[in-house]
């Protein structure tokens, strides 16, 4: 389980990487629409990250 955990964490923390990259580099000029899809995949990382770090902040409770 805690392998799967890695894997989906390094994934997840991956896509928000590439993600901050792409933004960043659009966000000067970038049109409304495509603004609403950045958006909406930014907080997609996010949430996956949020949800991770909370499962682990769980598993590290149970192990205490």
């Amino acid at each position: 389980m805690s392998r799967l955990a890695d894997a989906t964490e390094s994934i997840q923390l991956g896509m928000g990487t590439e993600l901050l990259a792409h933004a960043r580099e659009l966000l000067p000029n970038t049109p409304r629409g495509e603004l609403r899809f950045l958006a909406e995949r930014l907080t997609e990382a996010l949430r996956d990250a949020l949800r991770v770090a909370e499962s682990r902040g769980q598993r590290l409770n149970l192990l205490n």
